[in-house]
């Protein structure tokens, strides 16, 4: 079982691909970002593998944003300590999230391991993958279902809000302005 999806950026030149599918027991959400970003050419190649329950065991982003080189590995053992290129990661301990701040393919970790009913919501704690220091950092977030298949995200108290619509798979159809599902 694959399922993939298309995205186009909406508020500069750029596409994102992502593909789910099963990986043993668990789950493979990867994908390929081209896109600008202050005049250059980037492009990020992620992989990031989740146990049955959705919850992040490793993730890795490999490419380049214009003449930089960028290869990170992200890993959360059982007991929700993290590392990031093989140093411990404190801040970020007890997160279930790996968030890639530069996709939208990663809000779908949380929609499938939370299976909330409508009206229901959920405080998530997320290691964040900032673009495009990639620093990893702690990010609370809120997912509330609003509907069938939508969602209302918040993260840093509310400062940020955006209205998720997924597909029967919980990718994003459209993120915050910023990604459209072509």
């Amino acid at each position: 079982m694959l399922h993939t999806i298309l995205w186009r950026r909406l508020d500069r030149p750029g596409h994102e691909s992502a593909a789910l599918s099963r990986s043993g027991p668990g789950w493979r959400l990867e994908g390929s970002a081209v896109f600008s970003h202050d005049g250059n050419a980037c492009r990020l190649d992620y992989r990031v593998l989740c146990d049955a329950g959705w919850r992040t065991l490793s993730g890795e982003v490999s490419g380049w944003v214009g003449g930089r080189p960028i290869s990170i590995a992200v890993a959360a053992d059982p007991d929700g300590r993290w590392t990031l290129d093989g140093r411990e990661a404190p801040e970020v301990a007890g997160c279930t999230d790996l968030d890639l701040n530069f996709s939208p393919s990663t809000n779908l970790l949380p929609v499938r391991r939370l299976q909330l009913a409508v009206g229901e919501q959920a405080p998530v704690r997320a290691a964040w993958l900032r673009f495009p220091s990639f620093a990893l950092e702690p990010l609370e977030q809120v997912y509330r279902r609003t509907g069938e298949r939508a969602y209302r995200y918040e993260s840093g108290g509310g400062r940020f809000g955006a209205d998720l619509f997924v597909d029967a798979e919980g990718f994003p159809l459209e993120y915050a302005g910023v990604w459209k599902a072509e």
